[in-house]
């Protein structure tokens, strides 16, 4: 009466690998994977902030300076006019 589902698990509780490692502990010690870990982690954390930062709208500089030479008379044929 258990099932399928039970009986998956019955087999993949006898495949399941000590503290997650795929690989022996040896291989894990040697300084080149140290390395590639540390490459894939820097890979990781510089997509995330590039798929951020696509998501973010776009910043345009003109938008944080206001470059325009605004005049300080107004040249209108009305005197009155806002600058």
């Amino acid at each position: 009466m258990g099932g399928p589902v039970s009986g998956m698990a019955d087999v993949l509780a006898g495949s399941v690998v000590p503290m997650g490692l795929l690989l022996p502990e040896s291989i894990l010690r040697y300084e080149l994977v140290a390395v590639l870990a540390a490459f894939v982690a820097i890979n990781t954390m510089i997509y995330v902030t590039l798929a951020v930062a696509k998501m973010l709208p776009k910043v345009y500089l003109s938008d944080l300076v206001d470059t325009r030479d605004r005049r300080s008379e107004t040249r209108s044929i009305d005197p009155d006019a806002p600058v």
